[in-house]
C-alpha cells in the first residue's frame, strides 16, 4: 500500500487520498501509536505538515453535561 521513505531520522510512509479526501491509515502507521478502530485521530496542521496523533482520552470527556450541576 503505501511507500516508505527514509528521511534523516524518522521513517516518511506515503499514501495517497481519494478524490473524496479519504486515506487509509497504512497499517505500519496504525501501529506506531497502537490505534484501534473506532479510536479519535487528532489533526495538526503547520505549514505543509500534518501531524497524525491519537487523542487522549480523559475521564469524563464522553459526557457533554459533565460541567453541569444540578
Amino acid at each position: 500500500m503505501g511507500k516508505a521513505f527514509l528521511i534523516g531520522s524518522p521513517v516518511m510512509i506515503s499514501s495517497k487520498p481519494t478524490s473524496k479526501a479519504r486515506a487509509t491509515i497504512p497499517q505500519s502507521v496504525g501501529v506506531a501509536p497502537h490505534l484501534e478502530s473506532g479510536d479519535e485521530l487528532v489533526y495538526e496542521i503547520a505549514d505543509q505538515r500534518v501531524i497524525l496523533t491519537k487523542a487522549r482520552t480523559v475521564a469524563g470527556a464522553d459526557d457533554p453535561f459533565r460541567t453541569f450541576e444540578e
